[in-house]
């Protein structure tokens, strides 16, 4: 559970501030969330949680709740847009040993719970959609593939969704071993998950930099050889980075299917 979790109330008009002490994390977290201007009579709203890529509130890749406001995504979609952070950096794993290290954990059982007993969204998977680049991409196709009960879609962009081992990117000392990585590898988990992702399209892969395009392009070909429908556009190459212009693009994609 949960150690304490600090509301500091609204950071900016449209935007609150949770602070948790999570056992699953190292430190202190943050979870930003965006609720449109105005919450009208309809519908619980679904909830997008934009996954960060780096560490902390980090901004070397660009601030991704600048963008969420700069595309005004909460009132455009009608949305609740959740950002949370995690104290290391997040690939989306838990580590095999190490309990402060447990990142899937923290984000199944104390942000998502934390954003439906506080927001007026749709707790069914219907309810809950992920998006995110890079490593960050993994996650939302991770957190989907090895929960498709839980989510329902999930958007990655210029994300090395190939990846056979984890030794790029700052992935060894969250995955611990190979034999963690595997747990979560998307190659293994799409074929594992191919029936159950054939009924509709849950998957969005769009857009690249410039070294993971040839990984969208081998996904894009083994979804396509599994009869697993998808969303895909091979580009355009764009900046890697949260302020480039891709979100809109694939936000519409997820929410717009």
């Amino acid at each position: 559970m949960v150690l304490a979790i600090a509301t500091a109330g609204s950071a900016a008009a449209g935007e609150d501030l949770h602070r948790l002490r999570s056992p699953r994390q190292g430190g202190e977290t943050i979870v930003r969330v965006f609720t449109p201007d105005e919450l009208g009579p309809e519908p619980r709203l679904k909830a997008l949680y934009v996954l960060p890529v780096e560490a902390g509130e980090g901004t070397r890749w660009g601030d991704p709740g600048g963008e969420v406001r700069r595309a005004d995504l909460a009132n455009r979609h009608r949305l609740v847009v959740v950002l949370p952070t995690f104290s290391a950096l997040p690939w989306y794993a838990d580590h095999p040993a190490s309990h402060d290290l447990q990142q899937e954990r923290y984000f199944l059982e104390d942000v998502v719970p934390l954003v439906e007993r506080a927001y007026p969204v749709n707790s069914s998977p219907e309810g809950r959609l992920l998006v995110g680049f890079s490593k960050s991409g993994w996650g939302a196709w991770s957190l989907l593939l090895r929960h498709p009960d839980t989510f329902s879609r999930a958007a990655a962009w210029d994300a090395p969704v190939m990846q056979a081992a984890p030794d790029r990117y700052g992935m060894g000392p969250i995955f611990g071993d190979q034999a963690n990585f595997e747990r979560y590898r998307l190659t293994r988990l799409v074929r594992e998950r191919a029936a159950v992702l054939r009924g509709k399209k849950r998957l969005v892969l769009t857009g690249y930099f410039d070294s993971f395009r040839t990984h969208h392009i081998a996904m894009h070909e083994l979804l396509t050889e599994l009869g697993i429908p998808h969303d895909y556009r091979d580009g355009p190459m764009r900046e890697h980075h949260w302020e480039s212009g891709w979100l809109e693009e694939t936000v519409e994609l997820l929410v717009n299917h």
